[in-house]
């Protein structure tokens, strides 16, 4: 072989091993599914298996390349599962996330579909905002957007965000708006900001949504404030929704209390106190709810885990919530909606 074409193949061999150092690829998911049993007034009682109920079932990729001079591209495609059918949990198949980035000291830069600032200042709650036990009911349950129709209770398509860097001291934040593109309640503006450490994490964050020009605005503003300590984590959200005369303040207590080296213990209350609506609209201000939820997680591993947890939201007036998150039909304003879950979580 020439010289010329054994230098072209080395250097050619050197440029490929300096891209494989450069990137990565990972791909990741979780396998959480339950047997689970739900009384939900008089739509009666329903026994079965669920996904996702200590953490939500996922399928992921993910990757980043480092561009050089302190910039790097990555992204991030992430689908949800339901265990127990095989099948994806939403018409969209990236539902949970699908994501461009660019990276560096400014901070980063993100484009596609993802979790809005107030959802993100919800997370962290004693049941991972998922199961019958969770705060999440009322966070981006049926009810949660107040009847306006807006889409943006947990995540919007057509977003673009940008984050503060990661070595700012414990401080974070985010800006994140989305564009409509014709699809009424998916407009989205807002932002949020926070700082943790290895005591308290405390977040704030604003939204609001367009849902129509002949309608006001749905807005949403939590503050979220968690204490982390040698006995257990103290969660803590104030979460507050408006949309024109409607209104629901929820304020939610939890607790995660480790018993032994592998096992802790979940205790959550959220209530949620809920004006300006019609009489009989489920958001007057007798139509409140009230969750209390126990749970117990045993850690297997660092990636598996045992898990069983008990809820029950005691509904007035015309309000109908549900551990379900979605209201069955048949669940008449008052009832009572308790559920029990007991599964098996792996992550890899």
């Amino acid at each position: 072989m020439k010289k010329p074409a054994l230098l072209a193949l080395a250097c050619s061999a050197l440029a490929g091993s300096a891209f494989a150092q450069s990137s990565s690829v990972t791909l990741y998911g979780v396998a959480d599914a339950a047997v689970r049993q739900v009384k939900n007034g008089s739509a009666g009682t329903v026994k079965g298996v669920t996904s996702g109920a200590n953490t939500t079932s996922r399928l992921g990729v993910r990757g980043v390349e480092q561009l050089g001079g302190g910039l790097s591209a990555g992204f991030n495609l992430e689908s949800g599962v339901d265990l127990d059918t095989g099948t994806a949990n939403a018409s969209k198949f990236w539902n949970r996330r699908s994501t461009v980035s660019l990276m560096g000291e400014f901070g980063e830069i993100r484009l596609g579909r993802d979790t809005t600032p107030t959802y993100n200042n919800a997370l962290g709650d004693e049941f991972n905002i998922v199961g019958v036990g969770s705060r999440g009911v009322f966070v981006y349950g049926s009810s949660a957007v107040l009847g306006s129709g807006a889409t943006t209770a947990q995540r919007t398509d057509n977003g673009v965000s940008y984050f503060l860097p990661k070595n700012l001291g414990g401080w974070f934040g985010q800006v994140h708006v989305a564009a409509g593109e014709g699809v009424v309640g998916n407009k989205y503006t807002g932002g949020r900001v926070g700082f943790e450490n290895s005591t308290f994490l405390v977040g704030g964050a604003i939204g609001q949504t367009d849902v129509g020009s002949s309608q006001p605005k749905f807005k949403n503003y939590n503050l979220l404030f968690n204490y982390k300590s040698p006995w257990g984590t103290v969660h803590t959200l104030l979460d507050v929704k408006k949309w024109g005369p409607r209104k629901s303040q929820e304020l939610s207590v939890g607790a995660t209390i480790p018993v032994n080296p592998s096992g802790s213990i979940r205790l959550g209350y959220t209530n949620a106190n809920r004006s300006g609506g019609a009489a009989g609209s489920g958001y007057a201000d007798a139509d409140d709810s009230t969750r209390l939820a126990v749970g117990y997680v045993h850690d297997l591993s660092k990636r598996s885990a045992l898990y069983a947890t008990y809820a029950n939201i005691n509904n007035k007036g015309a309000a109908r919530s549900s551990v379900l998150y979605t209201t069955p039909t048949a669940m008449r304003g008052g009832e009572k909606s308790s559920g029990l879950e007991v599964g098996m979580r792996h992550s890899f």
